[in-house]
């Protein structure tokens, strides 16, 4: 398997729960914001109106497998998994990069979207070409270094 793209974040405060971990729906949240910067990096631009795709969630599927904690760095690393003419799936794993603990497994299925005729639209080809190759071994780190 290629290596995945990787956004790498640290646990804020307000993300944790009563419980001292952080809240599950963060983990949607984590996920969506690597999502989009999968795309930044490979598409150039999250603005359909400077070659960039507009896209609209259709699916989302996550399992918890452990819990992280408030100031701890994650990594969720991005890949694409299918293609469809007017969809693609993306898979997202949340990592503990310090021992390397599987937090979050994630498949999220994305539709395109042309705003101009409020509908689905097909993958443009040069779209299709960088989520076909996806962005193998880059990082964008947010974590504010160790």
């Amino acid at each position: 398997m290629p290596l995945p793209f990787i956004y790498r974040l640290r646990v804020r405060y307000h993300e944790c729960d009563g419980q001292k971990i952080v809240f599950n729906a963060r983990y949607a949240e984590y996920i969506d914001i690597a999502a989009l910067e999968y795309a930044r990096h490979i598409v150039g631009s999250v603005d359909s109106n400077k070659g960039g795709i507009d896209w609209r969630l259709v699916q989302q599927e996550l399992q918890w497998k452990a819990p992280a904690h408030f100031d701890e760095v994650l990594d969720v690393q991005v890949r694409t998994k299918s293609l469809g003419n007017t969809s693609f799936c993306l898979l997202a794993d949340v990592v503990r990069p310090s021992d390397d603990t599987l937090l979050v497994s994630a498949e999220t299925t994305y539709v395109v979207y042309d705003e101009a005729r409020a509908s689905k639209a097909p993958i443009p080809d040069g779209s299709r070409a960088a989520l076909s190759n996806g962005a193998p071994g880059i990082m964008v780190d947010c974590s504010g270094g160790s």
